[in-house]
């Protein structure tokens, strides 16, 4: 299996707490608020967000529901305690049934009733980060991995729903990198992946692919410019998985774009 490419790590972080910093004082904000789910990307990127502005700039909101795991809970309890900083437990699983009742989707019939629910629940955690971030003249910081981004694995105004992105640039196995020279707990580092949308749900099983393989796809077609045959070729797996990836990627453009707008002058 190939290697990603060598990153200097420690250059990375302080070119990461340089850009964190110059966005802050760009906007004339205060500081930033993050939605912390016990995971890799957000407390890698609440380390960072400490590191560069002070723990008393950075504010954390757990947010869970009903199929939030219990070790995601403990872990994002311990990185906000770690981190010293100043934080909110909002349970969201009233409000999002609420919202279902409201809409009475209940009766509604649809193939698409989990995944529109499932993706409802990032979407409220969005709303309410922007609420705090509002209160306290501050910033909502990414939590998004080059990885998830280029395949569309976020929600679109959801997690998706940030101001800015300081590890957006950074393949999954490049967080990793980053949480273990930032003394990042290796509960969080080490557990699978999970966007905790239902109970049980993993990242690689919802998307049928191991992190460290998918990683790889994307290097060679994005930054090596690989066909598709020379990257199963490569990679030594089937023609039709590198296909099935690189249609996310094609798939997903809209959700890495800003809205289109249509201009009212016709082309010259």
């Amino acid at each position: 299996m190939i290697e990603l490419p060598y990153f200097n790590v420690n250059e990375f972080i302080e070119r990461a707490c340089d850009f964190i910093r110059e966005t802050v004082e760009l906007s004339n904000s205060k500081g930033v608020v993050v939605g912390l789910s016990g995971g890799i990307d957000s407390s890698v990127v609440a380390c960072l967000a400490v590191k560069a502005l002070g723990a008393s700039n950075v504010r954390g909101y757990i947010m869970p529901t009903e199929t939030t795991s219990d070790q995601d809970l403990y872990d994002a309890e311990l990185i906000k305690d770690e981190l010293d900083i100043e934080s909110e437990f909002i349970a969201i699983g009233e409000i999002h049934k609420q919202f279902l009742k409201t809409c009475n989707s209940e009766n509604m019939v649809s193939e698409n009733n989990t995944l529109a629910s499932a993706n409802l629940k990032p979407r409220i955690r969005m709303s309410i980060l922007y609420y705090y971030a509002t209160l306290h003249n501050s910033l909502v910081i990414g939590t998004g991995n080059k990885t998830e981004i280029q395949i569309g694995y976020f929600t679109k105004y959801g997690d998706g729903g940030v101001d800015f992105e300081p590890i957006g640039d950074l393949y999954k196995e490049d967080v990793k990198k980053v949480a273990v020279a930032l003394g990042v707990p290796s509960s969080i580092i080490q557990k699978s992946p999970t966007a905790g949308l239902w109970s049980g749900q993993t990242d690689e099983e919802e998307l049928g692919i191991t992190y460290n393989l998918l990683d790889r796809i994307l290097y060679l077609y994005l930054e090596k410019q690989y066909d598709f045959e020379s990257i199963a070729d490569e990679l030594e797996i089937p023609y039709n998985e590198v296909e099935r990836i690189i249609n996310m990627v094609n798939n997903a453009e809209h959700k890495r774009k800003t809205v289109p707008i249509l201009s009212k002058y016709c082309d010259e």
